[in-house]
């Protein structure tokens, strides 16, 4: 589990975010049958996947394996149908497909999108609201720093002598 520190960027956090959004729209139409489990399975997991991914874009890190970005969702305060750390049970699911060609079964896909169906919505939505609070604050710090500068420059570098705390 190694992270990188890079800048906040919220603008690729909202596009990660639409295309995960996408992404599950399409996988929910898919024919639930055995022989697309696989593909339901893994698009799932790559939607939630995608929304730890944005999370951590929009704090400024990076990750390098999918457990860091399956954690950062589990420490989203938001209320569920069922928990938030079976998300991690379809990682595990998934690691198995890519990696031993295990075939998942109808029902366990079926699973799948119930947890999609009670936990991605959910999840989205407040990180949507938590980015958009983000920008808010983002918005503030630089007026506030606009107002800042203009004083120091106003009153050559002192504070501003009419201010009210």
């Amino acid at each position: 589990m190694s992270m990188r520190v890079k800048h906040p960027d919220k603008k690729n956090a909202l596009s990660v975010i639409e295309a995960s959004e996408k992404e599950l729209m399409y996988t929910l139409k898919l024919p639930v049958i055995d022989e697309s489990a696989f593909n339901i399975i893994r698009n799932i997991y790559e939607c939630f996947r995608m929304l730890g991914d944005a999370r951590m874009i929009s704090k400024g890190f990076v990750s390098q394996d999918h457990i860091e970005q399956i954690k950062e969702l589990e420490t989203i305060p938001v209320q569920t149908e069922r928990p938030i750390k079976l998300i991690d049970t379809l990682r595990r699911i998934r690691h198995n497909i890519n990696y031993y060609g295990y075939i998942p079964t109808k029902a366990e896909a079926e699973d799948a999108i119930s947890i999609a169906k009670a936990c991605f919505y959910p999840l989205l939505e407040a990180l949507k609201k938590e980015l958009k609070s983000s920008n808010l604050m983002d918005s503030i710090e630089k007026t506030a720093y606009k107002y800042a500068l203009q004083n120091a420059i106003r009153y050559n570098g002192k504070a501003n002598p009419g201010a009210v705390i």
